[in-house]
Order: structure tokens, then C-alpha cells, then sequence
């Protein structure tokens, strides 16, 4: 990224341009450092890959900048999923929870797959369940404004099905695996 946003500082003008970064792990200081530190308003950008289909949780960091220029960049990103604005020292912890959260989330649907291919279903027909199903459940968070042990509690009986997948996800490991995986990037 050095040598491209060296080149391009000679031809730009802080009270022109404004620079938007999405290069992972590149902080806003450093960019500053190889615009000449110019006093540029300077915006770091982590979006994820579900940009494509305009689903992206994409995180918003600046320096220089104004409130109002913050909301304009937020509301830009916003048009391409969510978009929040955050401290970037906590760049990483998103990083971990989004960005990489996309295959973590894609690796529970391919484990879930492949065990109700065990149970004599399809793996394609697996995929699309479980995605869908993961939908809806972030539907259920996002739309009622929940927390995933309320909407938990509303699919658990005493005795169930529910209940006894939840033990046997917890007694492999499932909630301090997820964790660490969180935990191993994001510090």
C-alpha cells in the first residue's frame, strides 16, 4: 500500500480529497504517515464479503474528519448492508467477529450440513435449510431487537429435542470453541 498512496499523495489535495481506505490491517496513522501527514480526512473501511449481495457489516473509522463527513461515509456504506462507525482501536475485535465471521458462520452451516447428511438428507438440500434457518435467526435479533437466550428459550422444552442438541453442542465444546476463534485474531 506504501508505494501507491505515495504516488498518488503528490496529485491530491486535503481540502479536496478525502481517502478511504479498505486495505486490512493498515491503521489510519499510517496512511496518514504515507499521505505526507497533510491533514487529510482519512476514513478506514472494513467491510465483509457479503458486500456482493449489499449485506455487508462494514465498520467506519476516520480521522479528521467531521461529524458530518463521518455520517455521509456511513450512510454511503450503509447503502451496501449496515455500516457503524467505531474507535479503531477496536478494528481488530470487528475484524474477528464480521469479517472473519463469515467463515465461522459458513463453517457451523457446512458442520450442520453434514450432519443432517448423516441423518439421510441431502447435503445441498442441507445447505439451503441451514442457511435459511440462519437467516431467520438473525432475523429474530435483528428485527425483534432480542437477545439470542430469549429467542432460545422459545424453541427449548424441558425434556426436548432443543434442549439435548444445546447439551451436546456444549459438552463437545461449542460456546469456548467459537470464543477462542473470536479471541484468536481479534486482540
Amino acid at each position: 500500500m506504501e508505494p501507491v498512496v505515495t504516488d498518488l499523495s503528490a496529485s491530491l489535495d486535503p481540502k479536496k480529497h478525502t481517502f478511504i481506505s479498505i486495505a486490512a490491517g493498515v491503521a489510519l496513522e499510517k496512511v496518514n504517515e504515507y499521505l505526507g501527514k497533510r491533514d487529510f480526512t482519512l476514513f478506514r473501511i472494513l467491510p465483509n464479503t457479503a458486500i456482493a449481495m449489499l449485506e455487508s457489516m462494514s465498520f467506519v473509522s476516520s480521522l479528521n474528519a467531521s461529524k458530518e463527513h463521518e455520517q455521509e461515509v456511513l450512510d454511503m456504506f450503509g447503502k451496501l448492508g449496515k455500516a457503524i462507525a467505531i474507535p479503531e482501536s477496536q478494528m481488530a475485535a470487528f475484524t474477528s467477529i464480521s469479517s472473519c465471521g463469515i467463515a465461522y458462520i459458513l463453517r457451523f452451516i457446512r458442520a450442520a450440513a453434514e450432519g443432517g447428511c448423516e441423518l439421510g438428507i441431502r447435503p445441498d438440500i442441507c445447505h439451503e435449510v441451514v442457511a435459511q434457518t440462519m437467516i431467520g435467526a438473525a432475523k429474530l435479533i435483528l428485527q425483534n431487537h432480542s437477545n439470542p437466550e430469549v429467542e432460545i428459550d422459545k424453541v427449548t422444552t424441558p425434556g426436548g429435542w432443543t434442549i439435548k442438541g444445546l447439551n451436546a453442542m456444549e459438552e463437545n465444546g461449542f460456546t469456548k470453541s467459537v470464543i477462542a476463534g473470536i479471541k484468536a485474531n481479534g486482540k
